[in-house]
């Protein structure tokens, strides 16, 4: 089982009549000679890791290196937990994790880098939120993990997961196209619905910059987590749907990392363009001298 494209990693898909979370799980196998119980059992760690972020920022403000940010996961749970939400409880408690996450990652705590640090809370405030409303057991989350994975994988490898290369969408928007597999994944949605999810969420976030004030990884990075939350849920009710992304994965990749390219250095994660120039915020971090 290998892939480098998308249109390979569907190909093999219906030719074993597989999912993508299996398909990713053959390769992982074939790769690093590993069994299926040890590559489930490193994913298991993973997933460990997630829930225990989640559960760290819902239960106390967190003390971040810069100050930006903390106790936002909280104050946003209390309103889901009042029945105030307007967003409406999953995807409320998914917002709720997504921050919270980000929030850990910001005091130094221990996260999964889904793709990236900076992008951390997407894919487990989705999964752990689908989780919570639909009775996911742990063998469902590993297998939308995997599949999540294969997401990140294609975009890692044709195109870029980095910020400082190609925006925030680079990061965000791959954690979002990533949890929209994976959703996708869980609902039983065919590998052409996952992967229509994760064009279609890679699209919704396209062109987003990366302007982290003061450099540092809290804001506007937390909220955008919470929106690459948010944006995978769409993409994925509508690949389930039956609606295609715009573009096939492939060409969305390809020209996600062609704007990624054309953005000047002031906004690919320099701290020197979009919000993070904003006199306001240069003032929040005193790193400008305003």
């Amino acid at each position: 089982m290998e892939f480098t494209t998308a249109a390979e990693l569907l190909s093999a898909c219906e030719k074993e009549g597989v999912g993508l979370g299996e398909a990713m799980l053959r390769r992982e196998i074939r790769l690093t000679g590993a069994s299926r119980e040890e590559v489930k059992k490193r994913l298991g760690r993973s997933l460990e890791i997630m829930e225990n972020a989640a559960a760290t920022a819902l239960a106390a403000p967190q003390k971040t290196m810069g100050g930006l940010i903390g106790g936002e996961a909280i104050a946003l749970d209390r309103r889901r937990q009042e029945n105030r939400s307007v967003c409406g409880p999953v995807l409320a408690r998914s917002v709720a994790i997504a921050m919270g996450t980000l929030e850990v990652n910001a005091s130094m705590g221990l996260i999964v880098a889904a793709p990236t640090a900076g992008s951390c809370g997407v894919l487990p405030g989705v999964l752990l939120a689908q989780a919570e409303a639909f009775g996911f057991g742990r063998e469902e989350l590993l297998e939308a993990l995997l599949a999540a994975g294969a997401v990140g994988y294609l975009i890692a490898r044709n195109a870029t997961v980095a910020g400082a290369e190609g925006g925030c969408q680079a990061e965000v928007g791959t954690a979002s196209a990533m949890a929209a597999a994976a959703v996708v994944q869980l609902h039983g949605g065919t590998p052409q619905m996952a992967l229509w999810a994760a064009g279609t969420a890679l699209v919704n976030l396209m062109g987003l910059v990366c302007d982290p004030i003061g450099g540092l990884v809290e804001s506007p990075c937390q909220g955008r987590n919470g929106i690459g939350a948010a944006g995978a849920l769409v993409a994925a009710e509508t690949a389930l749907a039956g609606i295609p992304s715009p573009a096939p994965l492939d060409e969305v990749i390809e020209a996600m990392y062609a704007v990624g390219r054309s953005l000047p250095a002031e906004l690919r994660e320099t701290a020197m363009g979009g919000i993070a120039a904003a006199p306001s915020a240069c003032q929040r971090c005193g790193g400008c001298g305003a």
